[in-house]
Order: C-alpha cells, then structure tokens, then sequence
C-alpha cells in the first residue's frame, strides 16, 4: 500500500502502511486514526513529550513506560497503542509524527478524501476551520478535505497550504521577505 503513494515513502512510509493494513483488516481504521491524532496533538502541546519522542537520550525501558502511562492517562488503547509500543521498542518512536501523517493520507486516499497539509500562525477557530475547508473543497472539485493542521508562529500571520503537489504561500513571512528582495534590488 505505501509503494503507491509516492508522497508516502521511507521508513515512516512503511511503518504507516503495515498499521493501515491491519487496522483495515481489523475493521478500526477510523479509531486507530481518532487515538493517532490525538497522540499527535499530546506532542505538539508537550515540549516534554516531544523531547522524548525525539531524544536519543532515552533507552528503549524508559521510553515505553512512559508511553505506557500516557497511553493509559490519555484513553489510548487497541491497535494504535500497540502499535507505538512496537515503535518505540524498534527505536523508530522520533519519526511518529510522520508515521501519523502518512497513515492520514492513507486513510483519506481509502475515502477518496484529499489530505491538505496547512500551516498557521496560531490556532484556527472553528469558523475559519470550516471556511477553510469549504475553499479547498471547492479547488479540489468538491472532494471531502483532511486537514493535517501545523502551528508555526515563525510565519508571522497568513497560511501556507499544501494540497498534493500544488503549494500556497500567503504567509506574512514570505511576503515580507519579498518586499526586502524587491528592495534590496531597488537599489
């Protein structure tokens, strides 16, 4: 399944599509992926978290022990929490967050589905959320979007939307940069 998609490959790639594969099997596509975002957004509010995802520093015993009472903590159970128990014993847990991605799009190309990748300043309210979808659904021909939601304040303001191959950069950042490029050839 991941040698289809050329937007998933690599480790992370494979990884994604051997738990889209079971959970397919197993008939819990949509609950591996409801644990999975959330387990996803537990690392973009955690600095702790995300360190120890992605630290070498921690050995494989305190890693799953942790996970074990997070996972407990945060209601996480079944396949997705079997599942990055398998990853953090295989040593691959600091590239979760690009197995959660690819598994997303695995997902939305098993629903017809287009997966957008959109980065932010700061966090969308829920009107901005459906007026954004609603514009991408209209680009797309009315297919039903999945938005994988990125916050980054280093963007000043604006969006950058990834939608397949096709990339929209109206970030503050880059239009600023734009202006500084324009003017230092001004001179």
């Amino acid at each position: 399944m991941a040698g289809e998609d050329q937007l998933i490959s690599g480790m992370a790639g494979r990884y994604a599509g051997a738990l889209f594969e079971l959970a397919l099997e197993e008939k819990a596509v949509d609950q591996v992926k409801k644990d999975l975002e959330q387990f996803d957004a537990m690392i973009g509010d955690s600095a702790d978290l995300n360190r120890l995802v992605r630290s070498p520093v921690f050995g494989v015993d305190e890693q799953l022990k942790a996970l074990g009472a997070i996972l407990a903590k945060a209601g996480i159970s079944g396949i997705a929490a079997n599942f990055l128990r398998v990853v953090t014993t295989n040593r691959r847990l600091f590239a979760v967050r690009g197995i959660i991605r690819g598994y997303r799009q695995l997902v939305a190309r098993h629903k017809g589905e287009v997966s957008a990748q959109v980065t932010v300043a700061e966090k969308l309210s829920d009107a901005h959320l459906d007026a954004l979808k609603g514009a991408l659904k209209s680009v797309t021909g009315g297919k039903d979007i999945d938005l994988d939601i990125n916050i980054d304040p280093a963007i000043i303001g604006g969006l950058v939307v990834k939608v397949g191959s096709r990339m929209i950069d109206s970030s503050l950042r880059t239009k600023l940069n734009a202006i500084k490029f324009a003017m230092k050839e001004a001179r």
